[in-house]
């Protein structure tokens, strides 16, 4: 029998409901839930908005806007890890408390683990990680596991070193884990080679056991494989999606149920080296002073489709990431770089998006179909460049910039936030080797086609909610008041006020990033105003995009690469009625939305987000790595780096024009003494007066490089090049066993133990 929910009064509830509302609900408690169980319309949305963020500042309330919990509890669903058995019972803690939260975490007991059908699953242990659900009783906190999770691989992928007395020790690849493990059984594996391991028993001081050799731990493919196996990115597709993939490849294309527009020289603008082509653009004068323009997008929905083995391996997978080396792609390669690609002279299918853009830049019309196009070109931006610049364009090229002219005219009126940040760029040689590391020059040829990208983002959301379909958002809410006051106060160090009473906008931040007339000072403050920015995310539920200064936005220009952008096409089929006739072929039908993605629209954007930061770090930390390895020549050099972070330890520096964070440790700094000054995030010698802040240009010698971990290290020199010498110095002790506190490929400082010269031989 049904659960018949609870009455509540009508009208803004007090803190008290709030919290009992929070604690005894069945399902997660967001600010909708509360709003809906209170009837709350209109202005007392508003206010409970305010209501909810004061609980979070006192204390009383934690979580999300999707999900609320008790100060101190645990959310309804959540992950937690098992930590201890005690009488049969697993007993764990949620996986995500941070260590520095001033409660410690709370202690729940595991009830019985049953799968389908009511048969009991695996015993779990230590150091599993269990999404489950949680409730509060009398006695204490209880989980009801509702599934095991993959098992971390952090920590256990490393290099075999063995030590002088023959043991042989696992040296990890996380720059953040500093301890080796014992290997108990090192299988196939050899002195120096790189490998996955997996522990021996509950306590991490059994040891661990080789599972997987994975190689040369200098080689090129290493670096991205490190970050695979770190992040568990699923690279392997299973067999049924491949069949399917192969299956949904040989749908026939024909223009009798799309428009055709393989008339037109529509081209695709992309980086040289790109591994699939998304998105391709066309415009011409309207003949008043503005352009109609087209942003044909690979139709991935016709291939991929609701509830198939391809959709579920996207859904998970999240997005594509992309390494120096490779692609893990979201889809088959027989998709995502053959027949979703568009790729010049051959027919594709597409989602159009026709725009109008008047003579203000301003988007006045747009419609949607389904196309077939057929590109004219792909061509690299430096070559689209170089063509506009010499005069040698062809017309459809002049056109499109042209018309992106406007559209920027547009972008300035707008006045989106505008903040310098240079993207790197490994370049490979034939072997895979490093042949270069450089920052990736940004021309207008970038601007034209990121321009078109985003008046067509903002066309599909629009056109989404003039029909009132499911939109999966792009979002990006302005800075909250913790970073706000945290700005402020930073600001204020160097003669620098930021009103809080005022509107917060993106010009905000322009006008006072172009009133900094020093170069160093206008580094600092770049570098704040992006630490006070939020992340951006996917949902269902619009709060706009506060970088780009846009009310609604949507993802709708990269379903190869991204499955936000696959379900924006497939709102879009349903909204505007663009179904393709039933496949012969044994594939499911619908293009559109599936029932199950209506119902899980938060759910999914929550995993896709996950997805896409898993794929940002991966990827920023496998540069990291390549920078390293570039670098792991070159110690000893001095470089002008740029301070980039300052913490009472030390500070973080980066080489100018290249990157690559290194910590530079307060004791190298010289026998003076510092302190650190939070507000200003600045280290002061109490001595001399002497001090270091984020965005200081000064030249260190790089001390260390280990590729493996992408950790840099660097020490201050004096006028004359020369090493300063640190306080306290005095040559560490030998150690003739024990886990080696950094890896044998360290370049680095001689006579170290366990620190050898790169690719050398251990001293024996």
């Amino acid at each position: 029998m049904a659960k018949r929910p609870v009455r509540h009064p009508q009208g803004l509830p007090s803190k008290k409901q709030v919290l009992e509302f929070v604690q005894t609900s069945d399902t997660p408690a967001g600010k909708r839930e509360i709003a809906k169980a209170f009837g709350l319309k209109g202005q007392e949305k508003i206010a409970l908005k305010r209501l909810l963020k004061d609980m979070a500042e006192e204390g009383l309330i934690d979580g999300k806007k999707t999900a609320y919990h008790r100060m101190g509890g645990v959310p309804k669903v959540t992950v937690l890890r098992v930590v201890d058995i005690e009488d049969g019972e697993p007993i764990a803690i949620p996986d995500n408390w941070s260590p520095d939260a001033p409660d410690k975490p709370p202690r729940l007991t595991m009830r019985e683990m049953k799968g389908k059908g009511g048969k009991r699953m695996p015993a779990l242990k230590r150091g599993d990680r269990v999404l489950s659900r949680t409730e509060e009783t009398e006695r204490g906190w209880i989980a009801h596991p509702m599934k095991k999770l993959p098992a971390r691989t952090e920590g256990l992928m490393g290099v075999v070193e063995i030590d002088r007395t023959g043991k042989a020790w696992l040296a990890p690849v996380d720059k953040r884990i500093r301890n080796a493990s014992l290997i108990s059984d090192l299988g196939e594996a050899e002195e120096g080679q790189l490998v996955i391991a997996e522990r021996t028993g509950r306590s991490e001081r059994s040891g661990v056991k080789v599972i997987e050799v994975v190689g040369d731990p200098l080689a090129p493919k290493s670096f991205s494989l490190i970050a695979i196996a770190k992040h568990g990115i699923p690279h392997v597709f299973a067999e049924d999606t491949l069949r399917e993939g192969e299956l949904a490849a040989q749908l026939p294309l024909s223009a009798d149920h799309r428009e055709d527009l393989r008339h037109l020289p529509i081209v695709a603008i992309d980086p040289a080296d790109a591994r699939d082509h998304d998105d391709a653009i066309w415009a011409e004068p309207d003949g008043a002073g503005g352009y109609n323009a087209i942003v044909a997008i690979a139709d991935v929905s016709f291939y991929v489709r609701s509830g198939g083995a391809l959709d579920r391996e996207a859904r998970k997978r999240g997005n594509s990431v992309y390494f120096p080396d490779r692609v893990v792609p979201m889809l088959p390669e027989v998709l995502s770089a053959d027949v979703c690609s568009l790729k010049e002279g051959e027919d594709r299918a597409a989602m159009a998006c026709h725009l109008r853009v008047d003579e203000h830049g301003n988007v006045t019309k747009f419609r949607f179909t389904r196309a077939l196009v057929r590109i004219a070109g792909n061509i690299a931006y430096e070559d689209a460049q170089a063509a506009i610049d010499t005069g040698d364009a062809p017309e459809h090229l002049q056109n499109l910039w042209a018309c992106w002219r406007l559209l920027e005219r547009a972008r300035h009126a707008r006045d989106p936030l505008e903040l310098e940040l240079p993207e790197r760029r490994v370049l490979l040689d034939e072997k895979g080797q490093i042949a270069q590391i450089a920052v990736r020059e940004r021309l207008d040829a970038h601007r034209v086609v990121e321009d078109f990208m985003i008046a067509a983002n903002v066309a599909a959301a629009k056109a989404l909610e003039a029909k009132t379909a499911p939109v999966v958002y792009r979002l990006h809410e302005a800075p909250g008041r913790e970073k706000l006051l945290a700005l402020r106060d930073y600001l204020a160090t160097f003669g620098r006020k930021l009103s809080l009473g005022q509107v917060i906008t993106p010009s905000l931040f322009n006008r006072m990033l172009k009133d900094v007339s020093d170069e160093g000072e206008k580094a600092q403050v770049m570098e704040a105003v992006l630490r006070s920015q939020m992340q951006a995310y996917y949902g269902p539920a619009n709060v706009g995009h506060f970088g780009l200064a846009l009310g609604s936005y949507a993802h709708f220009t990269s379903p190869i690469r991204r499955y936000a952008d696959l379900l924006v096409h497939r709102a879009l089929v349903d909204a505007y009625k663009l179904e393709q006739p039933k496949p012969k072929a044994n594939l499911p039908e619908t293009t559109g939305l599936s029932d199950r993605d209506r119902a899980s629209l938060q759910q999914v954007s929550d995993a896709i987000s996950q997805a896409e930061r898993r794929a940002m770090e991966a990827e920023r930390e496998t540069i990291d790595r390549y920078v390293a390895a570039w670098l792991s020549g070159r110690v000893g050099e001095v470089f002008d780096t740029r301070i980039t972070g300052v913490q009472g330890f030390g500070f973080f520096a980066t080489i100018v024009g290249l990157g690559g964070d290194g910590l530079v440790p307060v004791s190298t700094l010289g026998r003076e003494h510092f302190r650190y000054e939070e507000a200003a995030q600045v280290l002061v010698s109490e001595d001399s007066g002497t001090r270091y802040a984020m965005g200081d240009k000064l030249r260190l010698k790089l001390a260390e490089a280990n590729p493996l971990t992408g950790a840099l290290k660097f020490v201050p020199v004096d006028s004359d090049g020369m090493e300063i010498e640190p306080r306290g110095n005095r040559p560490p002790p030998r150690r003739k066993s024990g886990p080696p506190k950094q890896g044998k490929y360290v370049a680095g400082k001689r006579g170290r133990p366990g620190n050898i010269r790169h690719q050398g031989k251990r001293k024996r």
